[in-house]
This record gives structure tokens, C-alpha cells and sequence, in this order.
């Protein structure tokens, strides 16, 4: 493997830990729930139920999961791109900040598939950037 191969894996190792090092701890606040996401739900327009706060908490701790292990972790980026377009939905339906919240979505999935792009040689071959 050239070096400039295994330089991109390890970029890519570090920029898919960030992403689940984030995912799991949102996804335990949810699980908890903290007072802050029963506070964030209801600004949301959402009830500021539990049971929603817990389910949430579990959908993303499963598709983080299906993410972090290497032979799911294809099918975890693309049920997370779904989860993650509900968080941009509902910050576009609210009309939210652009950068700080609209968007923030969108970099959460340009680190998950970022990072999955440069450490999954098989994605690279698909979506080759040059040839």
C-alpha cells in the first residue's frame, strides 16, 4: 500500500472517530434525557416528550453503530444521511441560522462520509475523484 494510501486511512480513521465520538455522546444525552434536549425539542416544535427524546437517542446510537463497524458501515452512512437530512428539514422549516445550525447537518455528513470515503478503498474505486 503506497504511503500516500495509508496517510488517507488514518485521516480518514480520525475523521470518522470525531463523528462517533459526537454521535454517541448526542445519542446519550437523548437516552438520558437531558433537560437541554427536552428545552431543544420543544423549540423545535416537537413535544418535549421523553419517549421521543429516547428514541431518537436509540435510532442514531443504531445507525452510529451500523457506521462505526467496518462491514455495516456503508449501509450506517446512508440510514444516517437520512437522519441527519431530518435535522436540516426541520432547521430549514424553522428558519434557523444558515451556518451555525442549518448547515451544521451538512458537516456532521462531510465528516461521516469524508471519513468513510478515505478509509474504504472499495467507495474510493466508485466514486473515484481523477482517474
Amino acid at each position: 500500500m503506497p504511503a500516500d494510501n495509508k496517510t488517507a486511512r488514518w485521516i480518514g480513521y480520525g475523521l470518522s472517530g470525531l463523528f462517533v465520538l459526537f454521535m454517541v455522546f448526542d445519542s446519550v444525552i437523548k437516552l438520558v434525557p437531558l433537560d437541554v434536549v427536552m428545552e431543544t425539542l420543544q423549540e423545535l416544535g416537537y413535544p418535549a416528550s421523553s419517549g421521543l427524546a429516547r428514541g431518537l437517542g436509540v435510532l442514531a446510537l443504531i445507525c452510529t453503530a451500523l457506521y462505526a463497524y467496518p462491514r455495516t458501515s456503508l449501509l450506517g452512512a446512508v440510514l444516517m444521511t437520512g437522519y441527519l437530512g431530518g435535522a436540516i428539514a426541520t432547521h430549514l422549516r424553522l428558519g434557523s441560522p444558515l451556518f451555525s445550525h442549518l448547515l451544521f447537518g451538512v458537516y456532521l455528513g462531510l465528516f461521516m462520509w469524508g471519513g468513510l470515503y478515505l478509509r474504504d478503498e472499495r467507495l474510493r474505486a466508485l466514486f473515484p475523484l481523477r482517474r
